[in-house]
């Protein structure tokens, strides 16, 4: 589907979804109507209900199939941005063990990452064009001030090796959402599942060619579940985009308590 689709507000996304899927619900039930007559209605009503159930499942399964893959990215971004900023929360606590022009230094660096990667990286994330050829710079400029820190005590070279691993958590964290930023429901899941659902809604005006109300009432109901169903996924295809994305929220609230006196 497309970036449009995904960009719209939740309600918008649904309007369109439901439209279309009704509108091709409504021309299937017109065609169908309109073909039977004489023989191919004789044809068309001979067609089994026993049909309806497999039908029915095989949609279902797909339908569990591709969320699937939508829960786990879903699940996944959010981890790894929560990671993120609970790695580079811990820097923060770890650099108080070094008062002065190092701890001042530590925090730059992070807060300037998490403020580069809210307005920048964020946006390009959407887009799902971001690359791992592209390090952190702030970040790694972090690493080698650790690195570089000539601990006076025992406690600070435990701090030192905790804001080593801080940071490199952090890089870690940062690898992963952009990985998952350029996943999303394939065009070969996307065709399967709306093929599916047409064959379904096919068979139903089938058997029930006979009679225009009753098909056009369980046409409807179906449509109104497959609408619902391709709305559930298209809300959360893409992991950072559209209303419902993972937002840098939980990067921002690290650096909010760093300028508390």
């Amino acid at each position: 589907m497309g970036d449009w689709l995904h960009n719209l507000p939740v309600i918008w996304m649904a309007a369109v979804i439901f439209g279309v899927t009704y509108l091709a619900t409504a021309a299937i039930y017109a065609v169908v109507m309109a073909l039977a007559t004489g023989e191919r209605a004789r044809a068309f009503k001979a067609v089994s209900p026993g049909m309806l159930p497999p039908l029915g499942i095989l949609f279902a399964l797909f339908v569990a199939f591709t969320a699937t893959q939508v829960w786990s990215d879903n699940d996944r971004a959010t981890a790894a941005v929560n990671h993120e900023a609970s790695a580079l929360r811990a820097v923060l606590v770890l650099a108080t063990i070094f008062p002065g022009e190092r701890e001042a230094n530590l925090r730059a660096l992070v807060r300037s990452h998490i403020e580069e990667a809210a307005t920048q990286e964020w946006p390009v994330m959407a887009k799902r064009i971001a690359t791992l050829s592209v390090t952190s710079s702030h970040l790694a400029e972090a690493l080698r001030s650790a690195l570089a820190i000539a601990p006076d005590n025992h406690g600070q070279q435990i701090a030192q090796a905790g804001i080593v691993t801080g940071i490199e958590a952090a890089l870690e964290a940062r690898r992963e959402r952009i990985l998952i930023s350029r996943s999303q429901v394939g065009l070969v899941k996307w065709s399967c599942l709306l093929v599916q659902a047409i064959c379904a809604l096919l068979a139903i005006v089938l058997v029930h060619s006979d009679n225009r109300l009753t098909a056009a009432i369980a046409m409807g109901v179906f449509a109104t579940g497959v609408a619902a169903s391709v709305l559930l996924i298209a809300a959360y295809d893409r992991p950072f985009v559209g209303q419902l994305a993972v937002g840098p929220e939980p990067l921002l609230q690290v650096i909010a308590p760093a300028d508390a006196p």
